[in-house]
């Protein structure tokens, strides 16, 4: 794959980062770049591995390996938050990741899967779950912003003071993130064991329409030692990438990329850029399915574990890590959801479909740009600014 071109980046970023830590721009740069072929890798092994297992495990197995690239950044910024100064790029982190599947990676699988045929159908075992549990996961991280939003105007001070509403807005957020972790079982064993056998064969009949099933079976696969060194292999560097990122993230908001866009748009794109083009090219290949399982279930795993994970590591970090989003960003989420529903609900999809995802996700990234970072604005108990 074209991205193994990108492997010489990963000494390069190793190398700068003890040689020159004062070159902070190249630094972040450099790593940003390197966490895209180690992922890739992850995700590879993580593949061959998945193929080992039974369809809907191996599926799953592989999204949630690459979605440790998330959490690793995830635990990383916590641990490196001093004050609540990256509490806001994690809150904006996660919504970005849900919204770059969501539109960004479902809209390209749309639109080159569209290219090459005149539609695709998918199942609808598979859209109407994933949109369903999609929707109950926005409204959950809607809740406790709605909340907060609900009870800071100034016409409800008489009702509740900030300290006692950012109090109550982190015990909401910390509930709900248990909830969504309850949601996040349920949604496995609906997949792993009670309905197992529908999606299995959903995602058989696609890689028998896999229109490179016969090269595929001809190139030579990894044994199952070479799949666990190759991730423990991958795992390492981006752990390191990571670290050293997440470093210079202070130094380049100070050079005025916002909390918002580094979250929202930066973050998402490179944690999940080896994701995003396994997706593409089952589209590509006419596994439609396939492509969706990789669209949907990080979107899931980030809304029903991820984030609630980061809120309860947070917890126990005594970080004041909630889910009180902007409101701007949470509502962008919430409608995305919405948008892509309802082109999920004929189980067909176009090039058309997929380019107006694409088009939607960038003008999300260009609003974001210039959208201003609020002046004593703190991840802390709220996430907004409070007069």
């Amino acid at each position: 794959m074209l991205v193994n071109i990108l492997w010489p980046f990963v000494p390069a970023a190793i190398a700068i980062h003890f040689a020159r830590k004062d070159l902070h721009i190249w630094i972040f740069a450099l790593n940003y770049v390197a966490i895209v072929p180690s992922a890739n890798l992850l995700g590879f092994a993580g593949g061959e591995l998945a193929k080992k297992l039974p369809k809907v495990l191996g599926v799953l197995l592989e999204t949630t390996l690459s979605s440790v690239v998330e959490i690793v950044l995830f635990m990383v910024l916590l641990h490196n938050d001093k004050g609540g100064n990256l509490i806001p790029v994690i809150q904006a982190a996660i919504l970005g990741s849900i919204l770059a599947n969501l539109l960004l990676c479902l809209g390209l699988c749309f639109f080159f899967g569209g290219i090459r045929r005149h539609e695709q159908s998918f199942h609808e075992a598979v859209s109407e779950v994933g949109s369903g549990l999609l929707l109950v996961a926005g409204f959950g991280l809607l809740i406790p912003s709605a909340f907060y939003a609900a009870l800071s105007s100034s016409s409800t001070k008489a009702i509740i003071t900030q300290q006692d509403l950012d109090h109550s807005t982190l015990v909401i957020s910390r509930s709900t993130s248990v909830i969504l972790l309850v949601a996040f079982i349920m949604f496995l064993f609906y997949n792993l064991h009670s309905h197992h056998s529908i999606f299995d064969e959903v995602l058989e009949n696609d890689e028998q329409r896999d229109e490179d099933r016969e090269e595929e079976l001809q190139r030579t696969k990894l044994t199952l030692t070479e799949c666990l060194v190759a991730i423990a292999f991958s795992l390492t560097f981006v752990c390191m990438s990571a670290v050293f990122l997440v470093e210079e993230i202070e130094y380049i908001v100070e050079t005025g990329v916002s909390d918002n866009f580094m979250g929202l748009i930066l973050v998402p794109l490179v944690e999940k850029a080896a994701e995003h083009l396994t997706a593409i090219d089952e589209a590509w290949d006419n596994q439609i399915n396939f492509a969706l399982f990789h669209c949907l279930g990080p979107s899931i795993q980030t809304a029903l574990l991820n984030a609630p994970l980061a809120v309860i590591v947070g917890w126990c970090l005594d970080k004041d890590m909630g889910l009180n989003f902007e409101i701007f960003m949470i509502v962008l989420v919430v409608l995305s959801i919405l948008v892509v529903g309802n082109f999920l609900r004929d189980g067909k999809s176009n090039y058309l479909e997929g380019g107006l995802c694409v088009l939607v996700y960038v003008i999300i990234a260009v609003t974001t740009w210039y959208y201003p970072k609020v002046e004593g604005e703190s991840g802390g108990h709220s996430g907004h600014h409070t007069e």
